[in-house]
């Protein structure tokens, strides 16, 4: 007896696998016991709940390595700004949220995410210990952690760069603190890693703390590399070398590293990063919007590991498919056999759970994995034809075609709406917590 049968699907279970049509999905103890033919279940087969969701595809739950919730307080107008908030005067900045700005503003960013078919994101901002429970209190996993810095945020738009001990220590001992309460719990629903936030934002010494706390801990790490010019002109004239030169020689470049954006690297760097095994968190579309493109290309050639995510502004992985194919073959000029969409959705679950230390548990429906899942309705005019179900998902779908997520075998989002929360609620409280934040911004305050 299954504690949730699905049936009436079309199934793939992970990326490079043919859709099974007619397919069945059991879940048990909050893991797969079924994946196959419905033709293939057990006679008599039996089940606590049973989903019927004819001319739906359900695909693995979709894990975004690299976002940042709160920031969709800057949506629509940051992206035309050419550059990241927190170096941008006159909009409002993480220094500037208060406790319950965050946490309504954090469960907005994490709603759309859910909505739109992430099953796990990995944060990181601010007010982290009180945001990361907020958000995974909606039913999705979330990894979290408060930004890892020794600059004073307050002077980096105005042009100052100011590093302190005492302001590292802090984001430092706050970050081992949310781990110790959120990490490594039995269901994996929350957990952390290290956000050191940026080369530029960490001085060379606090570079070299993370790397050993990371060591002594074993907690992975994420960061911004080489997002911007002038990261990497600072870092060129702090330290003699490029960022990715610099996280080598304090310790940081690995296999244990999710590194956002990579966009600005020499040849050297392209290397440097693939014979680490580094996870690259690829942000195509936030990226174009700023008029550039990480290369990805090369990046995945030199060994680096694909991963996607949506940054700031917008939470729609499926969105995030169709730009990371479209920004790679835009790199080469042709389509090829080794860029596909089957490619994306293995960067998208499978690379991704690989970068959130989760290969062997989430990421593809498989027998004994835990049972995160995503549902999409294919009976929507732009999804038909689906002569090739993932093709078209990938080339004309979208976050709102997602109908049901299943996280940890449970239904977090049923028939489009969330099971968990009140939405309509969820979306005033983020609206309110933005107006306020801008009003002050404005005022200089």
């Amino acid at each position: 007896m299954f504690d949730l049968l699905i049936e009436g699907i079309t199934l793939i279970p992970r990326a490079f696998a043919a859709p099974i049509e007619k397919a069945a999905l059991g879940i048990k103890d909050a893991r797969f016991a079924f994946v196959g033919a419905a033709a293939d279940l057990p006679p008599g087969a039996t089940a606590t709940r049973h989903l019927k969701l004819n001319g739906h595809l359900v695909i693995p739950g979709m894990v975004n390595v690299h976002t940042h919730t709160i920031l969709s307080m800057v949506r629509g107008v940051a992206e035309d700004m050419g550059f990241a908030p927190a170096y941008t005067p006159g909009v409002p900045q993480g220094h500037m949220v208060r406790e319950d700005e965050a946490v309504a503003l954090a469960r907005l960013g994490a709603l759309e995410a859910m909505l739109a078919g992430s099953t796990l994101i990995n944060d990181t901002y601010v007010h982290t210990d009180i945001t990361l429970p907020a958000m995974a209190d909606l039913g999705l996993r979330v990894f979290s952690c408060n930004r890892i810095h020794d600059v004073d945020f307050s002077g980096v738009s105005k042009g100052r760069w100011e590093h302190h001990q005492a302001i590292g220590e802090r984001t430092l001992n706050q970050a081992l603190g949310i781990a110790q309460r959120f990490h490594g719990k039995p269901d994996a629903r929350t957990g952390v890693q290290l956000a050191a936030h940026a080369p530029d934002t960490c001085s060379t010494p606090f570079l070299r703390d993370v790397a050993e706390t990371a060591r002594r801990t074993g907690l992975s790490v994420q960061t911004h590399l080489s997002q911007s010019k002038v990261e990497v002109a600072r870092i060129q004239e702090r330290d003699g070398c490029s960022p990715p030169e610099l996280l080598e020689e304090v310790g940081l470049l690995n296999d244990r590293l999710v590194a956002a954006h990579c966009i600005h690297l020499s040849e050297s760097d392209i290397a440097r990063i693939g014979a680490a095994g580094v996870f690259v968190a690829h942000i195509p579309k936030g990226n174009a919007t700023g008029g550039t493109i990480a290369p990805t290309r090369r990046l995945v050639q030199a060994g680096a590991r694909l991963t996607l995510a949506t940054d700031n502004m917008h939470a729609d992985m499926i969105e995030i498919l169709r730009w990371g194919l479209c920004m790679g073959r835009v790199q080469t000029g042709r389509v090829e056999d080794d860029w596909q969409p089957e490619h994306m959705l293995h960067a998208a679950t499978e690379g991704g759970a690989a970068a959130m230390g989760m290969a062997e548990q989430i990421g593809q429906i498989a027998v004994g994995f835990r049972a995160d899942c995503v549902a999409v309705d294919l009976r929507r005019p732009h999804l038909v034809p689906h002569n090739d179900p993932l093709g078209t998902l990938v080339h004309t779908g979208m976050g709102r075609d997602v109908s049901h997520v299943i996280v940890e075998g449970e239904v977090v989002v049923e028939d489009f709406r969330p099971t968990r929360c009140d939405p309509e609620e969820v979306i005033r409280a983020g609206a309110a917590a933005s107006a306020a934040l801008w009003e002050r911004a404005r005022a200089g305050l």
